[in-house]
């Protein structure tokens, strides 16, 4: 192992002569054997590790074993506590979104500050084959296929040369302490069943599968790279000079050959995502001024042109909720559950939205409304505009300023606390139900 991890450096040149790594750690079996593999090696690094105080106990205890082993061995560690909740909370993001946003500000900020050349993470082989698997499901392209790399910017990934299986047969030879996390091994996570399930049984059939996917990847890694050169040139053709390509001539992206995917990708790079470029592209010719949202933009729709500018109004707030979330309290309080359509009685109240969850596309987006849009109220056979509705509920001018909309993939879902859109009502067929509370 040790032969070939440092083979694996050499040939990718991952680490310039005499440089300094700061090595990702979080306790469990891979991150540890990487600190061993570097330490064996005689690189020269130092350890960082975050609490992201989400598991009680277990994570004070992950902490506990990196700094025994760090002072025993005397290496430069650095240790940050986060409340992860609260950060998802004041961002209106996923729990996991908010640790990934954390661990690699605070990584890049001491990197910086200490010195360091590089971070590397632990991530092997099968963690490249399960993201495979994970975007594949999401819906991706080609980029989303071809995976991580093993190097990116200062990122280092130097354990893909090896699989799972091979780092706890090594770990347990050479005497790795580590801890185990227990939700390893519990088959109801989407990367724990591929990993699980999925992966063994198509090895079962091809037992060189492992191998042949890793060469499939890098080819589309390659192919991606052409792709990547040709789009940006295709691209400069139909941008307005002196807009940093944030402008497009809607009569220019027709031209080329093939328009969908030039929009989706230009689109892409401001963070919008397959689904609302979908969206824009069916609206290309509809009516000026149609809007839509990025986390970070702003796509108009302006007669010839489409324009991306950045967020920066209280008012274009985003606030995204993933599949996983269960309460809610960025902009509004809310608590989700899913439930069984089998014996479930509707609720009846403007507080309570019963939908069918099998009609969402997530994440969900909470944001406030623009004038102009368009929603079916429950019980409506036709659309309204969102604007007239507030005029027959007689709201306010303040209660219209401080309503917030539930959006599904740019489609109106509810109009929090008053009505839901007739198209994610509960029907005989449906056969799961989110239900969604407002918490006042």
């Amino acid at each position: 192992m040790l032969d070939r991890f440092r083979r694996y450096i050499e040939s990718h040149q991952l680490i310039p002569p005499g440089g300094k790594v700061l090595l990702a750690v979080s306790g469990g079996i891979d991150s540890m054997a990487m600190w061993n593999l570097f330490e064996d090696a005689g690189l020269e690094f130092g350890v960082i590790h975050c609490n992201f105080t989400l598991r009680g106990s277990a994570s004070d205890d992950d902490e506990r074993l990196v700094r025994d082993q760090a002072a025993e061995r005397a290496v430069q560690l650095y240790v940050k506590r986060f409340d992860t909740m609260e950060y998802a909370r004041m961002k209106g993001i996923s729990v996991e979104m908010a640790a990934r946003e954390l661990r690699y500000s605070w990584f890049e900020e001491v990197r910086t500050a200490e010195g360091y050349d590089l971070i590397a993470t632990a991530h092997h082989q099968d963690d490249l084959i399960e993201t495979f698997f994970i975007n594949l499901l999401r819906k991706t392209g080609i980029r989303g296929l071809s995976g991580f790399r093993e190097k990116s910017g200062t990122l280092i990934r130097p354990l893909l040369f090896t699989c799972r299986k091979e780092i706890v047969a090594w770990a347990e030879t050479a005497g790795v302490a580590f801890r185990e996390d227990h939700t390893n091994n519990e088959v109801v996570f989407q990367r724990n069943y591929i990993r699980h399930e999925i992966i063994p049984r198509l090895e079962s059939l091809n037992p060189a599968f492992r191998a042949n996917l890793a060469e499939s990847m890098e080819n589309l890694r390659l192919t991606e790279a052409f792709f990547t050169t040709e789009m940006n040139r295709q691209l400069r053709k139909i941008a307005l000079p002196g807009t940093e390509n944030r402008t497009i001539y809607i009569s220019e992206l027709l031209k080329l050959p093939h328009p969908r995917l030039a929009l989706y990708e230009w689109m892409n790079r401001f963070g919008f995502n397959a689904t609302t470029a979908d969206s824009t592209w069916a609206g290309l010719h509809g009516e000026p001024g149609k809007r839509w949202f990025s986390p970070t933009h702003r796509l108009v729709s302006d007669r010839n042109q489409l324009i991306i500018t950045p967020l920066t109004e209280e008012n274009e707030q985003l606030f995204y909720i993933g599949e996983e979330d269960r309460d809610i309290r960025n902009p509004l309080t809310l608590q989700m559950e899913f439930l069984p359509a089998e014996g479930f009685t509707i609720i009846r109240t403007p507080e309570v939205a019963c939908l069918d969850a099998d009609l969402l596309d997530f994440p969900l987006i909470i944001r406030k409304w623009t004038p102009g849009e368009y929603f079916q109220p429950l019980g409506m056979n036709g659309f309204k505009k969102i604007s007239d509705f507030f005029t027959d509920e007689k709201f306010s001018i303040p209660e219209k300023e401080n309503t917030w909309i539930l959006y599904s993939s740019n489609k109106v879902v509810w109009i929090i606390g008053s009505r839901i859109d007739h198209r994610f009502r509960v029907t005989p067929n449906t056969r799961r139900i989110l239900k969604i509370m407002l918490v006042k």
